[in-house]
């Protein structure tokens, strides 16, 4: 088994990164029960390499640019395996004391890389602080935003003893970028509370002190409780960072909890010339990310640092008297940490991969990374075909090709499917991106280059097609009297449409079509309902309008018409012609407007 991982890792190069099979393919090559009787290992390892492998997509692949790193090592998959053969679950001190301890040792570790200040580190003795790993930056940022609750709750009791859990929760609202990351919109849904999604800089993406101060203040004014903040240092669109220093000032005047979500560009903090972006990180109350990422250590492991954990024992708090023990409340029970109440011996991998790397190899390793991908946003900005609409940073490019939306999304799509590289899109204010970072440890100068010629030269083929489309001649449209279109689609009825603009009638449903000569409509109109402009018998406004719409030449809605007839009805002055005008308000069967929003209505209709 360890001979396979070391010639899979080793070969990986050379394996068609992005499978070629369809949702479904796996059931049909299994049976539909579990076996009743014991399997040879050998034939369960084939199965494997026969039905399971087919169907992976290989992360580890120097051609895998989707997403974010998702990196592991030799030192990290050893140190799982002794974690697994030991088998501990670390929920307090007592259930698994080097479990717990070496935890606290290894986040001490690592916050120190990573230049977080002494209030973070258990270490510290003068503080309430620490780390702990959880298990992804998703969980960590639900954690961060339940402490913050809590802490609202207190603040909130403490000034208004009458008021309900209930409430004030009510009233509670979270804030964080449009960039951030759907786990942060998902910790929101959770928590039951309100998240407001503030506009990000079109510039650099980001959001910045004065865009989060003006939002506290409307929703103050709105009678609601601001009460949380998501910073994101490095978003999963383009690795964009949110202004720290200035959110931090902001949150600290206004006593609101300020996480940091960092769960990619957390690892490049080892490095000093990536530090700046941590400007302001003595304002943070709990900050994540991801050395399961880019540091080497796989799956799944997310370093969390708070300044005051007391607000997570106060909101995960749990003591059956089955889980207390002798040393309870003088060593660390992360049980009071997380949600979940056991905990895997994660901090021996971490515990490795730094000792066998040390900080300067991963230092290398990060740079190595941004070299990468500075070397294929060079590539690209050389070629007149392609942009990158937004800054690169760290190892992530964001590219397109200039046009169309349409354009970029076929060519991912044409990229993605020869399987060769794997790609995926963001939407970054409303222009349509290929992501292109830099994910394997084995990626060389040559892979990247390789990669690029790939893609420039699925860029000719999309673009030669592009060029050889033939535009079809238009064809004018016979004129199709209104009773055949009735009898081919029994459910074509004619549309009033909600605007006054002098335009031909349309129908919104592209299905149908109801177009109408102005001359011939009208003069049948004015007939029925025994209206000229020169009958000096018809009121005045009435006449006004019908001569306006005669010398105009233009062709009208139906609805304009409609309005005439109503403002002739509403006229006591013709009575008489009442009769006429129900009649031919009976022919105007209303058809359902279909577009996909009001909105869309209103542009196709004007």
């Amino acid at each position: 088994m360890v001979d396979f991982i070391a010639d899979y890792l080793t070969n990986i190069r050379t394996r068609r990164v992005f499978p070629s099979v369809k949702p479904g393919y796996m059931r049909p090559l299994i049976p539909d029960e579990a076996p009743q009787q014991p399997q040879p290992f050998q034939d369960i390892f084939d199965d494997f390499q026969n039905v399971v492998l087919p169907g992976i997509t290989h992360w580890q692949s120097p051609h895998m640019h989707a997403y974010f790193p998702a990196l592991n090592s030799y030192p990290s998959l050893l140190g799982d395996m002794l974690a697994d053969a030991v088998n501990c679950l670390g929920f307090t001190w007592a259930s698994s004391p080097a479990c717990t301890e070496l935890e606290t040792i290894v986040m001490d570790w690592l916050g120190k890389m990573i230049g977080l200040p002494a209030t973070f580190l258990h270490a510290n003795k003068d503080s309430p602080g620490g780390g702990v790993i959880q298990t992804t930056a998703s969980e960590a940022t639900f954690v961060a935003l339940m402490a913050g609750r809590t802490e609202a709750f207190r603040r909130c009791k403490a000034s208004h003893p009458s008021l309900t859990q209930p409430q004030i929760n009510a009233k509670l609202v979270a804030y964080c970028s449009d960039q951030a990351h759907s786990s942060v919109e998902k910790a929101g849904l959770i928590g039951l509370v309100q998240m407001h999604y503030l506009e990000s800089n079109p510039t650099d993406l980001s959001i910045d002190g004065t865009t989060l101060a003006e939002a506290l203040q409307r929703d103050k004014d709105s009678g609601l409780i601001p009460f949380w903040v998501c910073a994101t240092l490095g978003t999963t669109g383009a690795c964009a960072f949110d202004n720290l220093l200035e959110l931090g000032l902001v949150c600290s005047q206004e006593n609101i909890w300020l996480h940091v979500d960092s769960a990619y560009a957390g690892s490049a903090f080892i490095c000093p010339e990536f530090r700046h972006w941590l400007n302001g990180i003595e304002y943070v109350n709990s900050i994540a990310f991801n050395p399961s990422k880019w540091l080497m250590v796989h799956f799944d492991c997310t370093a969390m640092w708070v300044q005051d954990a007391g607000a997570l024992h106060r909101t995960f708090n749990v003591d059956p008297l089955y889980l207390q023990h002798e040393n309870s409340g003088m060593a660390i029970d992360y049980m009071h940490w997380q949600i979940a109440l056991s905990k895997r011996f994660r901090s021996l991998k971490l515990w490795f991969v730094l000792r066998s790397y040390g900080v300067t190899g991963l230092q290398e390793h990060i740079r190595k990374g941004v070299r990468l991908a500075a070397r294929f946003e060079a590539l690209v900005l050389a070629d007149q075909r392609f942009e990158v609409p937004f800054k690169r940073t760290l190892g992530m490019v964001v590219f397109r090709l200039r046009g169309e939306n349409e354009l970029t999304e076929r060519l991912l799509k044409r990229l993605n499917s020869t399987g060769k590289i794997h790609c995926v899109p963001a939407s970054l204010k409303g222009r349509y991106v290929i992501r292109f970072t830099v994910t394997s440890a084995q990626t060389t100068v040559e892979d990247i280059c390789n990669d690029w010629s790939i893609i420039r030269e699925t860029t000719t083929i999309i673009l030669e097609e592009e060029e050889g489309k033939e535009i079809a001649p238009l064809i004018p449209a016979r004129k199709v009297p209104l009773g055949e279109t009735k009898k081919r689609n029994s459910n074509f009825g004619t549309s009033l449409l909600l605007a006054n603009t002098p335009m031909s009638p349309k129908i919104v449903n592209g299905s149908f079509a109801a177009i109408f000569d102005s001359n011939e409509l009208f003069n049948e109109f004015t007939r029925k309902i025994q209206l000229r402009e020169v009958d000096e018998s018809s009121p005045a406004i009435v006449r006004r309008r019908i001569k306006g719409m005669v010398m105009a030449g233009k062709q009208f809605s139906l609805d304009s018409r409609m309005d005439l007839v109503s403002t002739i009805v509403s006229n006591p002055e013709n009575d008489d012609n009442e009769e006429m005008m129900e009649g031919e308000k009976d022919t105007q069967k209303s058809l359902p407007l279909t577009s996909e929003s009001p909105e869309k209505e209103e542009e196709i209709v004007d």
